[in-house]
């Protein structure tokens, strides 16, 4: 199937931009794209998406699957002068250790070498030809301390030194409709020169939680767990592991990683059904569990999609803040146009007028 599609897919050219929404509210690119959960979410709140790249070959078969075009590859080997312009770039960005910062070297030196840098290099190139007015950059919670929390700050520290206001905050998926307690770090910046005192405030999640039981397929074939792994590796232990979920369970699981199909008795979660009696999670049942709806196209093995579930973002919590940004985006253009307006119409006027300026005692009416 897959290579059926890839036959009709061609990757676009660096060069053009095909307009397919011309009615998009602002576009983005997507970095470090994965299988495309962070552009489902982005275009969902009315963002078009120009430009993808993504290296893995797997990621980049069920992204052309379901989004018709296969994402470019290595980034270090893209030049950001032969990417369109865009409002937003999104990453899901891998995290690296830095070199140390020596007393002549900046933020920005301290992150070569890094796949960090190649965003840091694309941003900065479009931010000085008015484009890359945000981005939303996704990873771990662990990024707060790896390295002892060298690497975070020299993140925040590059961001902010090539003109950006960053926000960041810790966001758990299962507080966005999903049932899986999944923390990841959501880091967001504008450009400084948009608007004086730029203030964004992450979405809060809801009160009502999503629990498991509600998306458990049942009499399912196909994933089962041994009997002979069960008693020899998985049950040989009483100590209340692995957790078992079925229909009724009305929790959320533990969070979904890429290793799922190790079948690792600590941190899996696994459903009581099937001929053995125990059974990993079905595909559709990963889909809930990240956000995604039961119609996206997963045309890969079953290892792969669990390695590209396990590494995707939670979509509904992706959604939540990249409605966020757009919004703060259309406020940022709003003053700008309010700004624009009023100097047309006071064109010898900068600042405060001369009143104010009167009151200050900064110089007389007939000055």
């Amino acid at each position: 199937m897959i290579n059926a599609i890839l036959k009709q897919v061609k990757t676009p050219t660096l060069f053009t931009q095909d307009k397919k929404n011309r009615k998009a509210k602002f576009t983005f690119i997507d970095l470090f794209a994965g299988i495309g959960g962070i552009r489902i979410a982005f275009e969902k709140v009315g963002g078009e998406c120009i430009f993808s790249s993504e290296w893995d070959k797997d990621c980049q078969k069920t992204y052309a699957a379901n989004f018709g075009e296969i994402p470019h590859g290595d980034i270090t080997k893209i030049d950001e002068k032969g990417i369109t312009e865009f409002d937003v770039l999104t990453a899901g960005f891998p995290c690296q250790p830095f070199s140390s910062i020596g007393k002549r070297q900046g933020f920005m030196h301290a992150t070569q070498g890094t796949l960090f840098y190649d965003i840091l290099r694309i941003l900065k190139y479009h931010k000085k030809r008015e484009g890359a007015k945000s981005f939303l950059l996704e990873n771990v919670p662990g990024l707060t301390t790896h390295d002892d929390g060298k690497t975070f700050k020299i993140i925040i520290g590059a961001l902010e030194d090539i003109g950006y206001k960053v926000f960041y905050k810790i966001i758990n998926g299962g507080d966005f409709g999903v049932p899986q307690q999944r923390k990841r770090i959501y880091i967001v910046g504008f450009r400084k020169d948009l608007a004086k005192d730029i203030n964004f405030e992450f979405p809060e999640g809801t009160a009502a939680k999503a629990v498991i039981g509600d998306y458990i397929e049942e009499n399912v074939e196909g994933y089962s767990i041994s009997e002979h792994l069960q008693n020899s590796y998985l049950f040989k232990i009483d100590d209340g592991r692995p957790v078992l979920v079925d229909k009724n369970s009305k929790i959320q699981v533990k969070t979904l990683v890429s290793t799922y199909h190790k079948i690792q008795r600590l941190t899996s979660t696994f459903v009581k059904d099937g001929p053995t009696g125990v059974r990993l999670f079905t595909a559709n049942e990963c889909k809930a569990i990240m956000g995604f709806n039961k119609d996206f196209i997963i045309p890969v093995s079953r290892t792969q999609m669990y390695r590209q579930m396990g590494n995707s973002v939670v979509v509904p919590a992706v959604t939540a803040v990249a409605k966020a940004i757009a919004k703060k985006l259309k406020d940022i253009k709003i003053s700008e146009k309010e700004a624009n307006y009023e100097s047309e119409q006071n064109p010898g006027r900068i600042g405060r007028d001369n009143t104010e300026r009167t009151v200050d005692g900064i110089f007389s009416a007939e000055s």
